[in-house]
């Protein structure tokens, strides 16, 4: 893979090389500093694509908002609050930190995240692998 299409990665993985990777879609499908929502092995998996002066950065974080019990994140709008980057939920406007998927207004509440990136033009979300 070539260095300039590596996405920074938010892993709940012990580490990469732990991931087997699954093409969820196309760099095509992604909304630049928007959420778009893929489906992966049973869970709703909200993608936000955010460009930005080092390059391309790529989030994989979990579609449902435990508070409301929607599927809505991927609506959710994105912000910076205190440089954490983090995406409001749609209905009771909590907040997530995209990097680890924490709640900002109630810590004990969090997001499963996943490791994401760019492979020739697909996007790739690593997956804890099958032993």
């Amino acid at each position: 893979m070539n260095p300039s299409n590596t996405l920074r990665t938010h892993d709940t993985l012990a580490s990469e090389q732990d991931a087997v990777w699954q093409s969820v879609c196309s760099e095509q499908d992604l909304v630049i500093n928007s959420g778009v929502v893929v489906w992966l092995d049973g869970a709703q998996v909200a993608l936000f694509y955010l460009p930005d002066a080092q390059g391309k950065i790529l989030y994989a974080i979990d579609n449902h908002d435990p508070k409301s019990g929607a599927n809505v994140i991927g609506r959710g709008l994105i912000a910076d609050i205190k440089g954490e980057l983090v995406v409001a939920s749609p209905i009771y406007k909590q907040h997530f930190r995209l990097e680890d998927g924490t709640c900002l207004e109630y810590p004990q509440q969090r997001l499963r995240v996943w490791p994401v990136r760019l492979s020739r033009g697909d996007v790739e979300i690593g997956c804890r692998g099958r032993g």
